[in-house]
């Protein structure tokens, strides 16, 4: 049958070794191409194609096509020339099956069946069969998945891939030399570019959605991570072949735990495959698999790529089977760690990221922390704010979508926190863990943990909707009230807090808890931070932030001559907080805990701006922890320090300042020659012995330092020993016997009756006394002399 075209096409071609087989197979394909003249006829091609299939039968007649298969599976370790001829039959198999013995005894009846209108020897066979994959029969699948597995790293050996990518592979990847799925892995590299071809897009969709569904297929992911398969999954490549679940969940298993893969190369497989399955929800498997009807049901219509099936699904979060949300929250947690694994994220902030973050590198959020810390710049686009407003909105639901504070604050969690959060799969903790790390900043041992809470914090103070639980308990008076404020900058926090007295009840106490969280650090209060700055470097330059410790600095200095007006106002706004509720001192609030809780628990539910509990523990002072005393003292000394009338703590002392202490009664809180007025008038009328309300005069004892407190509360003291004397002069029925107590004046004592008398007799022996001694000394009788005695015989 080949006698002519061998005569033909092939006259210079010596005979054995395959050469005249190679030559028609040359002459044969470029005859289908079109290139070779004369077409050649269909019965050398058969008759080709019969030889080709009995050379690959003749190589062990036992096992058919086994010594084939065997050299393709071990081809890597093969020599050249022996490497190049397998090559060559399997690049002959690719455009005709029929020279594949194996695929061919297995296939022929499914493609005599299902594809008998299909030219023979076109190679659309295949293509036909993988259309109809689902009637092919089980012998014909599991040759194709071998010629798959055989074939798969050489886009050349993948024919309808080959032709479809022909041009995008000129285009982009002219200089990569094939195998190892290096072709592959650039076209997809490319699949975004404006030029690129949709059909050749299409068929690398389809043939990475393939790999995917079988660990086996990937050959790049098999070979670089076999080691850390079996290390870290337990699997084998050998146990894949027995295990159909092992094949499927291989790869979701290395994403799991790719931290702890040692290989390098691997890990830069399993990052790659990630940022796939970022943009297509047909490359993650597990989250196709469980959502496939909430898909249909809401998504049918949303074409895959670019995760816009993932963003439709993320829309439709509440509404979605319960196994569908546990697979997506699942997707989210493992995509928190990098900004690859955020397409939609990357792909709007590109310029961004490309000027703000260009030198930061990729992993561990680190490039999203950049954008987020570059939020308020003037030349961030709309698009990309956006995206990361969404993105930190999305974190503060659960932690664990948080990558940095869930990896800086593992330990901490599991200790402080460790039953906050549900174990029901895909059920968020709805901000709860985040709550309880705020709660128990005290006890985070980790430093790292400790930044990561701050910076979460800073998000609740800038955009409301960062904090949950506030953002669900406030939902409704945000339309009512705020509705046109835009959120950002604190400007819903600020407007909520503005309608105080409007808003319901459980979002007044939310607001007050983020409140309380603001006073702790003058960082989350942007607007102080920003007007205080210049203060900040000159008086506080080496004061640590948090725990208020810059802000109690600034009012200690707050009546320095050169201290800003705009500062000054401001930390005076701060001030008032702090005098009507104790959550706003964090000295009070952390060392008074267990006092608030023993003695005022009742004052905790009128607290809403009276100071309830502040005069609670004032009334309670003595039998307070020395700790709490000492923060108790402190905030009563600031708040008479910078008295203004009417205060709700204060408010006890009014009379008497305007009684005894008119220049602090007409003075402006806060003003420079006016801060210490009230707090220095009332103590002086403290010691002076004046008469003050016995409320203020228990407030000012309080403010007073623990030294000058003991003068008039310890038995030693005169003021004590004068009151015990008044009480047992009482008693025996003597009023007005000895002391009267009420009739001080500055500094003296007012005795009475036989009392008095001894004290004018005791007055007049004094005086007589002194006058004698100093007459004496000047007459002379009590002139100095010297005695001088010898010694010696007489």
């Amino acid at each position: 049958a080949c006698k002519s075209v061998v005569k033909q096409y092939c006259k210079s071609t010596k005979s054995g070794d395959g050469r005249l087989a190679s030559c028609l197979y040359t002459k044969i394909r470029d005859s289908k191409k079109g290139n070779a003249g004369k077409k050649i006829g269909e019965n050398p091609r058969s008759a080709r194609t019969k030889w080709r299939s009995s050379a690959s039968l003749s190589s062990d007649e036992k096992q058919p096509g086994s010594v084939i298969a065997c050299l393709k599976d071990k081809r890597k370790k093969l020599a050249g020339a022996c490497k190049a001829e397998v090559f060559r039959v399997q690049k002959e198999a690719a455009e005709d099956y029929r020279t594949d013995y194996k695929l061919y005894q297995g296939c022929k009846d499914d493609v005599s069946n299902l594809c008998s209108d299909v030219e023979e020897g076109s190679n659309g066979e295949i293509d036909c069969l993988i259309q109809k994959r689902i009637q092919v029969s089980w012998e014909c699948q599991d040759q194709m998945f071998r010629n798959d597995k055989e074939s798969g790293d050489d886009i050349r050996l993948v024919s309808r891939l080959f032709t479809k990518c022909y041009s995008d592979f000129t285009k982009f990847c002219k200089d990569v030399e094939p195998g190892h799925m290096q072709v592959q892995e650039c076209l997809e590299d490319n699949m975004e570019d404006d030029d690129f071809s949709l059909d050749c897009k299409d068929e690398l969709d389809n043939t990475i959605a393939k790999r995917v569904s079988d660990f086996r297929l990937d050959e790049a992911l098999r070979e670089a991570c076999e080691e850390d398969l079996s290390d870290l999954c337990g699997a084998t490549l050998e146990t894949m072949d027995d295990d159909a679940k092992v094949k499927k969940t291989a790869l979701n298993c290395l994403q799991q735990y790719r931290e702890e893969i040692k290989s390098t190369k691997c890990k830069n497989e399993i990052h790659r495959r990630m940022t796939r399955a970022s943009k297509d929800i047909r490359f993650d498997e597990v989250l196709a698999d469980a959502c496939y009807t909430d898909r249909e049901q809401y998504c049918n219509d949303v074409s895959p790529g670019s995760a816009r099936v993932i963003r439709c699904l993320q829309d439709h979060r509440n509404s979605l089977e319960q196994k569908c949300a546990a697979a997506l929250f699942d997707h989210e947690v493992k995509m928190a760690e990098d900004i690859d694994f955020k397409y939609p994220m990357k792909k709007a902030c590109a310029w961004e990221i490309n000027s703000f973050c260009k030198d930061i590198p990729h992993g561990h959020a680190r490039v999203v922390r950049c954008l987020e810390e570059k939020m308020d710049h003037e030349d961030m686009s709309k698009d990309c704010k956006a995206e990361v407003t969404r993105d930190t909105n999305r974190m503060a639901t659960d932690h664990r979508l948080n990558f940095r504070l869930d990896s800086a604050c593992k330990d901490d969690i599991s200790k402080i926190c460790p039953n906050h959060c549900s174990d029901t799969p895909g059920e968020t903790c709805g901000g709860l863990v985040l709550q309880c790390l705020q709660d128990n900043q005290d006890r985070i041992a980790s430093s790292a943990c400790q930044e990561e809470v701050f910076y979460y914090e800073l998000m609740e103070v800038t955009d409301f909707r960062n904090d949950v639980i506030l953002a669900e308990a406030c939902r409704t008076d945000v339309e009512a009230y705020c509705k046109d404020v835009e959120p950002g900058e604190g400007r819903v926090h600020t407007c909520l807090r503005f309608n105080r007295d409007k808003i319901s009840d459980r979002c007044r106490n939310e607001e007050q808890k983020l409140a309380a969280i603001e006073y702790r650090d003058i960082r989350l209060r942007p607007k102080l931070n920003k007007l205080c700055s210049e203060e900040k470097a000159v008086y506080c330059k080496d004061t640590k932030p948090g725990k208020a410790r810059v802000v109690k600095c600034l009012i200690e200095n707050m009546a320095e001559p050169n201290f800003g007006e705009e500062c000054k106002e401001e930390l005076q706004k701060r001030e008032d907080g702090m005098k009507s509720d104790y959550r706003y001192d964090v000295g009070v609030f952390t060392n008074c805990a267990t006092d608030v809780e023993t003695y005022c628990e009742a004052e905790k539910s009128k607290m809403r701006g009276t100071a309830a509990v502040l005069k609670c523990l004032v009334e309670n002072f003595k039998s307070l922890a020395d700790q709490c005393q000492s923060e108790m003292s402190r905030a009563v000394r600031l708040a008479l320090w910078d008295y203004k009338p009417g205060a709700a703590l204060t408010a006890t002392c009014d009379t008497d300042v305007e009684t005894q202490c008119p220049r602090g009664a007409r003075s402006k809180s806060g003003a420079i020659f006016t801060i210490g007025v009230v707090g220095k008038c009332l103590s002086k009328s403290l010691v002076q012995g004046r008469s003050l309300n016995e409320k203020c005069r228990n407030m000012v004892l309080v403010a007073a330092p623990k030294d000058a407190r003991s003068y008039f509360e310890y038995s030693e003291s005169s003021n004590a020993i004068i009151q015990k004397i008044a009480d047992l002069q009482n008693a025996a029925g003597m009023q007005g016997a000895l002391v009267d107590p009420y009739a001080r004046s500055g500094s003296t004592v007012t005795v009475t009756g036989w009392v008095a008398l001894a004290c004018i007799i005791s007055l007049v022996v004094v005086i007589s006394g002194s006058a004698y001694m100093l007459y004496r000394r000047a007459s002379g009788a009590d002139k100095p002399h010297t005695m001088h005695v010898k010694m010696g015989d007489a």
